[in-house]
Formats: C-alpha cells, sequence, structure tokens
C-alpha cells in the first residue's frame, strides 16, 4: 500500500511541474509573438506623451548637423548632379537665382534631389538650415 501511495504521489509531483513547465513554455511564445508596438492615434492616451518625447529632444538640429546626417551623401560626393559642398563654381548660378529658390527646391525636391533630401524627420527650418551652411560654405 505504501507504494502506491508514494507512486501515486510522484505521478502527482510530475503532473505538476509538466503544468508548470507547460505554463512556462507558453508565455514564453507568447512573449515572442507579441506585437513590437501598437499604434498610438490621436485622441489615445499615448498619443499625448508624444509631443512631450519630441519636445524632450533637444530641439532644433543645427545646418551643420543635418547636413552631415542627411545631405553629405548626395552633396559631398557630387552624386546625381548635386551641387558639392564647397564647390563655389556649382553653387554660384544656384545662388543666383535666390535663397527663396534654393529653399523651394530643397523642401520639394529639384531634378534627381527628393523633398527634402528624404530627411523626413527634419522641420522646413532644419532643412533651410542645411541649405544656409552649404551656401555659406561654397563662397
Amino acid at each position: 500500500m505504501k507504494v502506491v501511495l508514494n507512486f501515486v504521489a510522484a505521478l502527482a509531483v510530475v503532473a505538476g511541474a509538466a503544468v508548470a513547465v507547460a505554463q512556462s513554455v507558453d508565455e514564453q511564445i507568447a512573449e515572442r509573438i507579441a506585437p513590437a508596438g501598437k499604434t498610438c492615434m490621436k485622441g489615445d492616451e499615448c498619443a499625448a506623451a508624444a509631443p512631450a518625447a519630441a519636445a524632450s529632444s533637444g530641439g532644433a538640429r543645427s545646418g551643420a548637423d543635418v547636413y552631415s546626417g542627411s545631405c553629405a551623401a548626395c552633396h559631398g560626393t557630387g552624386a546625381a548632379g548635386a551641387p558639392k559642398f564647397g564647390d563655389a563654381g556649382a553653387w554660384g548660378p544656384r545662388v543666383a537665382k535666390g535663397m527663396d529658390t534654393l529653399y523651394t527646391h530643397a523642401l520639394n525636391g529639384f531634378n534627381a534631389m527628393p523633398a527634402k533630401g528624404l530627411c523626413m524627420t527634419c522641420s522646413d527650418d532644419e532643412v533651410k538650415a542645411a541649405v544656409d551652411h552649404m551656401v555659406e560654405n561654397s563662397k
């Protein structure tokens, strides 16, 4: 009889452990397949936190920062006909058209240059600052 009771007790312990392992595996699987993020729509509680996070990012970037982060890829090499940084001969005719024209081309795109040079995180003022930086360094 003792043997039977010990056997039943051992089965209970093994069954309990098996359930715990199964729950642990299920939790691990659920964690692995959980969405990486969630959509935050205007009006949702999470939407109110977004502007505060943006404001704490340190403010507007300088023209030099925007240039080195986004513009240098083309304007540093002259790719696709972009006027090279520091090349007064290439920038002269463009500057002669006026800064408003340069800003419009930088913001909206012109010829092979896409709008904002594909810097979709740049504000209009940051793009204009980058244009100013390139023009100032091409004299």
